[in-house]
């Protein structure tokens, strides 16, 4: 479970009732998808022929330049998450960060399940025992790639869903 079982507002656009901004939604979409850009190798080491994650990232940062349509970026987050199901460890959680980053333009909420996998990801990429400072420093990293413009947004989201994001967020 990544998504709460009541939106936040604050992660819904202007004009269905919310009050995120165009400009914040695109910046969601961006970081999200630099989220899961930094974990995808983990994915393509285990599938190099399988673009469908690669292309769920590339789809987000389209439909930020209004290269495609809000439809087309989600479908391609879909089928990123259908990469990563028969897939266990970083290989899944890199695929599914992928398909996240896919999935703002339709629910901007997703920004932190791109996250959330994406700390997943590095986690299980890790040597034995080092997974927590592994997780630790890509939330840290992420962090750090915050706009300002979303930051506080981002961080206070964080801090309400870490619970619901397996504690990933604890940096």
């Amino acid at each position: 479970m990544i998504l709460p079982k009541v939106r936040d507002p604050r992660f819904v656009t202007l004009r269905r009732g919310g009050t995120l901004t165009d400009s914040d939604h695109q910046l969601l979409a961006l970081w999200a998808a630099s989220c899961a850009e930094r974990v995808l190798h983990l994915f393509e080491s285990t599938r190099p022929d399988d673009p469908r994650p690669r292309q769920a990232i590339e789809h987000a940062r389209a439909w930020v330049r209004g290269e495609v349509k809000m439809m087309q970026a989600r479908a391609a987050g879909g089928h990123a998450m259908g990469a990563a199901r028969d897939l266990s460890g970083a290989a899944r959680h890199a695929a599914y960060a992928a398909g996240q980053a896919g999935a703002v333009a339709h629910v901007a909420a997703h920004e932190l399940g791109a996250a959330a996998y994406a700390i997943k990801a590095a986690r299980a990429a890790a040597p034995k025992g080092e997974g927590e400072a592994a997780g630790r420093r890509e939330c840290r990293w992420q962090r750090d790639q915050l706009p300002e413009a979303i930051r506080e947004l981002v961080l206070d989201d964080q801090r309400l869903r870490n619970d619901i994001c397996w504690s990933v967020f604890d940096c």
